[in-house]
């Protein structure tokens, strides 16, 4: 992990935070982050009714992972608190054995995420391919804006004219400033109007109530035995797995927003961390949360650590010190700005007619497969995970269609050289056998490998299966142009990999 940094950089995540000595970056950080914080009330608590526990449990995690995050995370600007994929993982747990199973689940997932960071789980995302990585842009898109259909079916009428102004003036007031966040404008003019209106809507009071103190850390409630450990280890381990998958796509995602690296190392231990002291904390845990993070990112333009550290801050702030005006925030306003989040965060250049036309089509099945699992699923990590599976099948499938043979028989008949050009692997060493004439060639039999490679023991088993039927007939074969690594390869395993 990087170097401790000196307390006037840690908001950075660099020497030197810009922050510090630029106004108009701390303004954009601090109101980043108070919408980031306005947005994270209703959503923590819907998380919350989906794990069963209280609407305090989920706002306390979300304040908790924040700021924590913001301190020992890898990815400046990345928003994580409560989110609804560690909620389903966590639920039949605190339903079967109750609220303390669940927060010893969250402490053991967070070691877990350290334990799997240090062992380097994040470079397995260099095998994310890009196909896998817009199929996930688009498919959480469709959630965030799915996650807002409930809030738009059997309200009151005004709900709707609601929405649309506030789209409108998202859509439109950046024309005249950027100054403060066009999200944070549409929230305070919509809730100013449904107040001095009497508007009935649906508010966030109606979503439950905020807690009216800070989170008191403590040991949860359970008998430390290891039968309780055996309970808890299969939920925690998934919820490890779900979260670092969320939280590292989302990083990427970053990333190539911001055009900056991060370290996801860092990332997935820090990760881990957030969650114990969620844990210890009474909090139902969490990962990286995409709808917010775009809000910072994409929307408010945010780029430290700092607005990460306020979203949480500011949560708190306002369910402890100003929960009653922030009950009266009509959902309709929330909406809106998720709703605008989803339209911002779709890829809408990868489903243009050019570009389908162009793109190679197993690139667009890959892109449709993660989609469809996302969506299907409610679950980021398994739409991540079948959607790479199917990449790597196209893969293959391309691959081995470029390994070829062609003979070419000598002047006077005495040899015939087989040049072999492609990847041999086990996709396309299968078709090696078949395609050597063995019944008419001459008795001399030269494999040329110089344009091949060798990937696996599959291949080897392949030529020495030629060589084999060769033999019976007692014709010899010569291999020859191996590369340094094929080579190896060949005469570590030739001869070793048939049955006996």
């Amino acid at each position: 992990m990087p170097s401790a940094l000196s307390p006037s950089a840690w908001l950075r995540g660099s020497r030197r935070p810009s922050w510090l000595y630029d106004p108009k970056v701390l303004r954009t950080e601090v109101l980043g982050g108070l919408v980031v914080a306005l947005a994270l009330i209703p959503e923590a608590i819907s998380f919350s009714i989906i794990a069963g526990v209280d609407p305090a449990v989920g706002l306390f995690a979300s304040f908790t992972m924040a700021v924590t995050i913001a301190l020992v995370g890898g990815r400046p600007a990345m928003i994580s608190a409560a989110t609804g994929a560690v909620a389903l993982v966590i639920a039949p747990l605190n339903r079967e054995h109750g609220f303390g199973y669940l927060v010893t689940a969250v402490i053991l997932a967070g070691v877990f995420q350290i334990v799997l960071g240090a062992l380097g789980v994040a470079k397995l995302m260099r095998f994310v391919p890009r196909s896998v990585m817009v199929g996930f842009v688009n498919s959480l898109a469709i959630l965030i804006f799915m996650a807002q259909v409930p809030e738009m079916t059997d309200v009151p009428w005004p709900v709707y004219p609601l929405i649309a102004a506030g789209l409108a003036m998202m859509v439109f007031f950046p024309k005249l400033t950027t100054v403060v966040p066009a999200p944070l404008v549409s929230i305070v003019i919509l809730t100013v109007i449904t107040v001095a209106a009497g508007i009935a809507v649906p508010t966030v009071g109606d979503k439950g109530d905020l807690p009216s103190s800070l989170p008191v850390p403590g040991l949860p409630d359970v008998p430390f035995t290891l039968d309780t450990l055996t309970t808890v280890a299969p939920f925690a381990f998934a919820m490890a797995l779900v979260g670092l998958m969320e939280s590292l796509m989302t990083a990427k995602l970053v990333d190539d927003i911001t055009d900056t690296r991060s370290s996801k190392t860092r990332e997935s231990v820090g990760q881990g961390v957030a969650n114990i002291v969620t844990g210890f904390f009474g909090g139902m845990g969490g990962c990286a949360m995409i709808g917010q993070t775009m809000i910072n990112v994409r929307v408010s333009g945010a780029r430290t650590r700092l607005s990460t550290f306020l979203a949480g801050a500011f949560l708190m702030v306002l369910c402890i010190v100003f929960g009653p005006v922030v009950s009266d925030i009509p959902m309709a306003a929330l909406v809106a700005v998720m709703v605008m989040v989803s339209v911002a965060t779709f890829d809408w250049h990868s489903i243009a007619p050019r570009t389908l036309r162009r793109m190679p089509l197993g690139e667009t099945v890959v892109m449709l497969v993660t989609v469809v699992c996302v969506v299907a699923t409610h679950n980021l990590a398994i739409g991540v995970v079948v959607g790479s599976i199917a990449a790597m099948v196209v893969f293959a499938r391309r691959v081995a269609q470029l390994a070829e043979v062609t003979a070419v028989t000598d002047p006077d008949g005495a040899a015939v050289v087989y040049r072999v050009t492609g990847e041999l692997f086990f996709a396309s060493s299968n078709e090696l056998v078949g395609q050597f004439s063995y019944g008419t060639d001459p008795d001399r039999v030269v494999i040329d490998l110089s344009a091949a490679h060798i990937w696996d023991a599959s291949s080897v088993a392949a030529l020495d299966a030629v060589e084999t039927k060769y033999a019976q007939r007692g014709k010899t074969v010569e291999i020859v142009g191996l590369n340094e690594p094929s080579a190896r390869m060949h005469k570590t395993l030739s001869g070793e990999l048939a049955g006996g």
